[in-house]
């Protein structure tokens, strides 16, 4: 390929900066993986920093790179160039966009990670022909992102949408953000958890497999251990997906009440056993939803891109941010 051709077509890397890992990947301008590399986190700031170098050097050294985007689960400033906080990463308003920059010599920019994964579905995945769409990124918790006629919003400081901290039980369970019932509080791999200890604290003979495995080691309980155990049979851990869905449900039809959204896509580590709640919480939207059965309903969908979704979406804004650039 010419340079001309490279120049105009360019290849754009991004990076997944997660607690425990760096994921990064070559996306060329459809969307495609064309290489990878992951290494641990580090825990300190210059190491951090060290390994992201390392990551992009190495990506470099195999393919003409012409920005890099980063995927951050924290708060990012406005202007996205301050990682404000992270609560697995060290950086603390730390001016990571100027410093990686001037590091290694090509544009960086900073996302917020369920932006990028949004993005990367608005562009590429389950969200592609939405105008307005909602990204609801169910793991531990629940992060989300949200665009408005085809564009990311992200509040006059760079902190919305904070939707797993909307309050849908008040005085329910106790949250980390030092609230009580927040959404991701009974919609997330934890809360699947707390929901089988407590249905099985209610029915402890209701249950086989998990009521004998929490005895013998309360830890061993996870969300992907009790979806295993739905698919198993077993009937707590059924019912513990079942009151999951219906939570799911009920948080989109309140989302949907304020945005109006053509497009709902669900992500993040517990969407791999979709198979098990989303057409259940798909019919509690639809019956929950304000004036339902006389306005159109969100498409909701599973993630297409899956675990890469943050990577490629960091990467087509980091592409978007040196195409502005240059024009």
């Amino acid at each position: 390929m010419s340079a001309q051709s490279r120049s105009s077509r360019p290849l754009t890397i991004g990076i997944d900066v997660g607690g425990t890992s760096i994921r990064a990947s070559v996306v060329d301008v459809d969307g495609q993986v064309l290489d990878s590399t992951q290494a641990p986190t580090p825990q300190s700031s210059r190491a951090l920093e060290n390994g992201i170098d390392r990551a992009v050097r190495e990506l470099a050294s195999r393919h003409d790179i012409a920005a890099v985007g980063l995927a951050v689960a924290g708060f990012i400033n406005s202007d996205r160039t301050v990682v404000r906080f992270a609560p697995h990463l060290p950086w603390v308003n730390r001016p990571v966009a100027r410093e990686m920059t001037e590091r290694l010599g090509i544009p960086v920019i900073l996302e917020h990670d369920a932006n990028a994964a949004a993005w990367a579905e608005h562009r590429f995945g389950a969200a592609a022909g939405g105008g307005n769409v909602v990204m609801i990124a169910i793991g531990t918790g629940i992060g989300a992102a949200l665009l408005i006629d085809g564009k990311l919003y992200r509040g006059s400081y760079g902190i919305a949408p904070e939707l797993g901290h909307l309050q849908v039980v008040p005085d329910g369970r106790q949250c980390a953000c030092g609230k009580r019932g927040c959404w991701e509080r009974y919609c997330s791999g934890t809360a699947l958890v707390d929901t089988a200890i407590e249905l099985l604290a209610a029915n402890p003979r209701g249950s086989t497999v998990l009521a004998r495995e929490a005895f013998l080691d309360p830890g061993s309980l996870t969300g992907r251990r009790i979806a295993n155990a739905a698919q198993d049979g077993d009937l707590v851990a059924i019912e513990t997906m079942s009151e999951f869905a219906r939570w799911l449900g009920i948080g989109l039809a309140l989302v949907s009440d304020v945005y109006d959204p053509d497009r709902m896509v669900i992500a993040g580590g517990v969407a791999t056993s979709s198979a098990l709640f989303l057409d259940t919480a798909r019919e509690h939207y639809a019956a929950q939803i304000t004036g339902a059965g006389h306005r159109p309903l969100a498409r909701i969908r599973g993630t297409q891109l899956g675990e890469a979704a943050g990577m490629i979406g960091a990467a087509e804004l980091a592409r978007v941010e040196v195409g502005a650039a240059r024009a």
